[in-house]
């Protein structure tokens, strides 16, 4: 089978400063990726490598078995979609016009969204469970509904992979739930999924693999089981006691 996500001893830094220090691994379909490690350790810089917003200084990400830099940028976004961490709107769009903007890589310049294309939303909102908000304005969501909205702009793309940056900051625990059922649910349907996210209780119980990574490298790569264990997130964050993870997150 042919990896989705196919990243090859990549590097990238930041005004000589390393970010991202040889990562190697694969996301398949199927696959729900936890991706975690301390602040500065490169997590970011490695979704936006993936996705094409960056360009390495080493090595590779290959989507399909194509670098990713190959792809025109509408190709790659029907492929590929981001949702980062940080979403600011200075405009008050309804929830139906913000997810109607996903169907963007589907539409030719000549024409405007089609049938098909509201229809593709109205399934998508259906999907995330957020379709009664269609009407709303995005900035009178909470937090948790506008993070469900923003997905389901994702979703409305239609990709193979799905990257996210820390989807479950700052939200309640009924949304960290709501998001990490909906995740598990789209990789059930063949699509690849990677999160970078520092909810490790919710990272075990859901993640089915996992990459670790530290400052300067990366540390670990596989299931989520061995990955997540209280030996290589003390060494990634640099905890000197990791019987202490045993007890708060239940981690082994």
């Amino acid at each position: 089978m042919t990896p989705l996500v196919k990243v090859d001893k990549l590097k990238f830094s930041y005004n000589g400063t390393p970010a991202v220090a040889g990562a190697d691994f694969e996301l398949l379909e199927h696959d729900l990726l936890a991706i975690i490690g301390p602040n500065g350790s490169g997590k970011s810089t490695l979704l936006r490598l993936i996705s094409g917003f960056l360009e390495p200084s080493e090595g590779a990400a290959r989507l399909l078995g194509r670098n990713v830099r190959a792809y025109p940028k509408s190709e790659l976004a029907r492929l590929i979609a981001y949702v980062p961490s940080e979403l600011y709107l200075p405009y008050d769009f309804s929830v139906f016009e913000i997810v109607l903007m996903g169907r963007s890589p589907h539409v030719a310049w000549w024409r405007n969204y089609s049938d098909e294309d509201a229809a593709r939303v109205l399934e998508v909102l259906k999907q995330v469970g957020i379709a009664e908000f269609r009407d709303r304005s995005i900035n009178s969501l909470s937090s948790g509904e506008r993070q469900l909205a923003f997905i389901a702009q994702a979703l409305a793309q239609e990709p193979k992979v799905l990257l996210l940056d820390e989807p479950t900051s700052h939200l309640d625990i009924n949304y960290k739930i709501r998001i990490f059922e909906l995740l598990t649910r789209l990789a059930s349907s063949a699509m690849g999924i990677a999160v970078v996210s520092h909810d490790l209780a919710l990272l075990s119980a859901y993640a089915g693999k996992a990459l670790v990574l530290k400052k300067g490298g990366q540390l670990f790569f596989g299931p989520a089981e061995k990955s997540l264990s209280a030996v290589n997130i003390s060494s990634a964050y640099g905890i000197s006691d990791p019987a202490a993870l045993t007890r708060i997150l239940n981690i082994h």
